[in-house]
């Protein structure tokens, strides 16, 4: 038996469920695609969705720590970006930086402190 692996799904940590919202569905275009709670009154935790790209979302002390990082590999960060940009989003506006190991990356952090690196490849490097 080989061994494989299907996909990472990284967990933020979240404070406020409306911010949240308009962070990932309104600005950055994802689906909020369903959320649980044990009881009305308890902490979320949610998944968002763009294409391929999953996260989880969670209000749950000890899921994920505030301030985490997250590099996340795509294609047409260029459109991307001026999708963001067209939005006027009054939090952001996220610019596009090349780095000289030949990756472009637009780097936004969302209301609770982590950062999402969004990062395409534009060059062989040595």
């Amino acid at each position: 038996m080989s061994i494989g692996f299907d996909q990472t799904i990284p967990i933020l940590r979240i404070f406020d469920l409306a911010k949240a919202r308009e962070f990932y569905v309104d600005f950055l275009g994802m689906s909020w695609d369903w959320e649980h709670r044990f009881e009305p009154d308890l902490p979320v935790f949610a998944q968002v969705s763009r294409g391929s790209l999953l996260l989880f979302l969670s209000e749950h002390f000890g899921d994920g720590t505030p301030g985490s990082k997250v590099i996340i590999r795509m294609t047409g960060v260029d459109t991307f970006n001026a999708e963001l940009l067209a939005k006027g989003y009054r939090h952001a506006r996220p610019g596009l930086h090349d780095r000289p190991w030949g990756w472009r990356d637009m780097t936004i952090s969302d209301p609770f402190g982590n950062t999402l690196v969004f990062s395409e490849r534009i060059a062989e490097c040595d």
